[in-house]
């Protein structure tokens, strides 16, 4: 049986890389929803916020963007698609860049990241209205 370890290609980024990304992304998505309620509560704070949403919005997306690169290119340069659809076996490498490209899919929390920032656009909404119906005149 052969050693994953010594294979080259791409590697699944470690859980600490994994769910830092997750936790900047939430953090930056819950900052921009919460502007609303910061501009009447601590305007002064408004600026700092949105400087640190739109910051960490931008490493955000960029590590998205290389992660989605680097399944792209796994796909291209193997012509994985092709293969698979024409039944044709796949070498040691191909199988490892598949392999990687499930695992990443697999253990990604986009999905848990997408619904925690879906819920959160729903309660900035509603504490909006709350605080448009009970606190303006």
């Amino acid at each position: 049986m052969s050693n994953d370890n010594n294979k080259t290609g791409p590697r699944i980024a470690s859980n600490y890389k994994i769910y830092g990304a997750m936790a900047l992304g939430l953090s930056t998505a819950i900052g921009f929803r919460a502007l609303i309620v910061i501009d009447r509560i601590q305007p002064e704070w408004v600026r700092p916020v949105w400087y640190f949403a739109v910051l960490g919005n931008f490493l955000f997306f960029w590590h998205r963007y290389l992660i989605t690169q680097k399944r792209k290119r796994a796909i291209q340069n193997h012509r994985l698609i092709e293969k698979i659809k024409a039944e044709k076996v796949l070498s040691a490498e191909e199988r490892h860049d598949l392999t990687y490209l499930l695992e990443s899919i697999k253990r990604s929390p986009e999905n848990i990241n997408y619904l925690i920032i879906s819920l959160f656009s729903l309660v900035a909404i509603g504490t909006d209205q709350i605080i448009q119906h009970f606190f303006t005149g």
